[in-house]
């Protein structure tokens, strides 16, 4: 092997070298390398003038010529440090991050002729600097290392981004800094708002205290003894700069939305205008990164888009279940992902036509589109009123235990670490019975913890697309709590919808997540309006009786006679979906009609 990336001849009798930015390292000589490629480290200040160094692990393709060039993949994020993503991990040595093996494997990256560079943030592996969840600093190393990536003498100058999850949000971000050299991005269950994932309209979720103490663990674990001492150096950053991680926990306390610490990380509001290309995925029904303020993103993006959206946990586009299904149900994720690099980093005319967005929707099926949403009619469905009491859910439990039922459980908010990557589940299963028993004594003129407003049976099936909203008029302080059912004739129904936020007297208007359910002809769909009953979100009941007034339901629909299939299974936590969200509550006196069908 000869030119610029070959590995001297003196590396090989060592059996875990460690590269430098002058002496590369193959698979021979670190195992933990991937085959086919050589590992470089490099160290470079991030773009804001703060005295942040940024570390990268470079790897290219074995046997690159002096002077040959090739498109970058680029990864950022909290998860490449040395010894591990989230904790420290069994190895015996030192050695790039093997988080996107799956992607180098599936993708034969470096035989399709791409190098693959991951840099850690600020105070992550081998960064020193600050922990800044997504804020400005965070924003400068991304642009920074879009830049060294570009300017590197084995790049063409063509960047594109790849990840999933905290990765995913840091390509959002590539975005939108319109960075000429950035040519592609793909992210996989990316927070579209960051505000979104610790609050809700100004209830915390219980990650306000886990998110911080994830990352402040991360930034903090112990790396591998055998690192370079300039790595090593960079990672003890926190241990003489103790206050980085007291200010990053004070940031997730801020529950204010319109404070500068959140505005400057709206990441759906800052992606107005922007025109990279843009290949995203988001599970509607996973409990992590929620597909709140989604749609806000993809209507700000002006670029071409490219999506798998469906009904999926966290996961990524080539993950497996265990029982060997695809965890999306859709096969050659990394066949259409190296096909959008091939198109936008290399020019070269895509050999396959895919569809724009391939979606999943609530049946299971798939279909293709040019967009998403595709709406076919925006409705306002009027709800009328009632009146609940904020207590938490304990009104309703009394109701149920009254009956002689089983009373629900909460399950704790976790106390621990949760970051983007892993996500406790915070929710519980209520018995099939609450959502009767509530009904029933709203029937009767009690007041409980919520009531419902059920729309007649629709003559035919229709597609509730996009961010639903409920606005509303109030008397009383507290919280509220939105839900939307698929309510079938026989009485189960699907909690497929939800939302929170503070209350005060006066009108308020919530978007929920955004969403992509069919309701089938027969069925009902029903509004739940009420006090927070989950274990999802630290309330705090106000204990107050609220009064309810004008509430209306805002609707995008769209037929699924129209639709174009495309292939694609069935995935498999849909199913987990349906029996943890499926209850009892029989259709209650109709108060608006859902329009079906065709409008034409």
């Amino acid at each position: 092997m000869t030119g610029l990336l070959t590995a001297p001849a003196t590396a090989q009798a060592r059996t875990a070298a460690v590269a430098t930015a002058t002496d590369p390292v193959t698979h021979e000589e670190n195992d933990r390398v991937p085959e086919g490629s050589v590992w470089t480290q490099h160290y470079f200040p991030s773009a804001d003038h703060s005295g942040t160094e940024l570390h990268a692990d470079a790897l290219l393709p074995e046997g690159l010529r002096k002077g040959q060039k090739v498109p970058v993949i680029l990864s950022v994020g909290p998860y490449f440090g040395h010894s591990g993503q989230t904790d420290v991990e069994d190895w015996t040595h030192t050695g790039p991050s093997s988080r996107f093996q799956d992607f180098i494997e599936g993708t034969d990256l470096f035989d399709r002729g791409y190098a693959f560079v991951m840099v850690d943030l600020r105070g992550f592996g081998g960064s020193t600097g600050c922990l800044d969840w997504a804020g400005p600093g965070e924003q400068a190393d991304v642009k920074a290392a879009i830049d060294w990536a570009a300017k590197q003498p084995w790049s063409t100058g063509a960047v594109g981004m790849y990840g999933k999850s905290y990765d995913a949000v840091t390509g959002l971000i590539g975005n939108n800094l319109d960075q000429r050299a950035l040519k592609a991005v793909v992210a996989q269950e990316p927070v579209w708002d960051m505000y979104q994932y610790i609050y809700s309209n100004g209830v915390p979720r219980p990650n306000v205290t886990g998110t911080a103490n994830a990352y402040n663990s991360i930034a903090t674990i112990r790396q591998m003894a055998d690192d370079d001492a300039r790595y090593l150096a960079n990672s003890q950053y926190e241990k003489a700069h103790p206050e980085c991680l007291t200010e990053n926990s004070a940031g997730y306390r801020i529950a204010d939305q319109w404070d500068e610490h959140w505005t400057s990380r709206d990441l759906a509001k800052m992606a107005e205008g922007t025109d990279t290309p843009l290949f995203v995925t988001q599970g509607f029904i996973e409990n992590n990164t929620k597909p709140e303020e989604m749609q806000e993103y993809l209507d700000n993006h002006k670029g071409p888009e490219r999506g798998w959206v469906g009904q999926w946990e966290h996961v990524r586009g080539g993950d497996r279940a265990p029982d060997g299904r695809l965890s999306m149900g859709r096969e050659g994720w990394y066949d259409e992902t190296l096909s959008f690099y091939d198109q936008y980093l290399k020019g070269a005319r895509p050999k396959v036509r895919y569809p724009a967005y391939s979606v999943e929707d609530s049946t299971g099926a798939w279909r293709a589109q040019k967009t998403w949403p595709v709406v076919e009619r925006n409705v306002t469905l009027p709800l009328g009123g009632g009146s609940y009491v904020d207590d938490g859910g304990a009104s309703a439990n009394a109701a149920l235990a009254a009956s002689g039922a089983p009373v629900p459980q909460h399950l704790a908010p976790p106390s621990g670490e949760w970051d983007m990557e892993n996500a406790p589940r915070t929710d519980r299963t209520a018995p099939k019975g609450l959502a009767r028993e509530q009904a029933e004594r709203q029937k009767a003129g009690e007041v409980t913890s919520s009531f419902f407003v059920w729309s007649r049976p629709l003559e035919h099936a229709v597609r509730v697309t996009g961010t639903p909203e409920v606005s509303l008029t109030a008397r009383g302080e507290g919280n509220v709590m939105l839900k939307l059912y698929d309510v079938a004739p026989d009485g189960t129904a699907v909690m497929f919808d939800e939302q929170v936020s503070l209350l005060d007297s006066g009108r308020l208007s919530v978007d929920l997540k955004a969403t992509d359910w069919t309701l089938a002809a027969g069925h009902v769909l029903a509004v739940e309006i009420g006090s927070i009953q989950t274990g999802s979100w630290r309330d705090t009941p106000s204990g107050e009786t609220i009064k309810v007034k004008g509430a209306r339901l805002e609707l995008a629909l769209d037929d699924p006679a129209d639709d174009i299939p495309t292939a694609g299974d069935r995935s498999p936590y849909l199913d987990t979906y349906l029996r943890q969200y499926t209850v009892e509550l029989p259709p209650g006196p109709a108060k608006f009609t859902v329009p079906s069908g065709s409008r034409r």
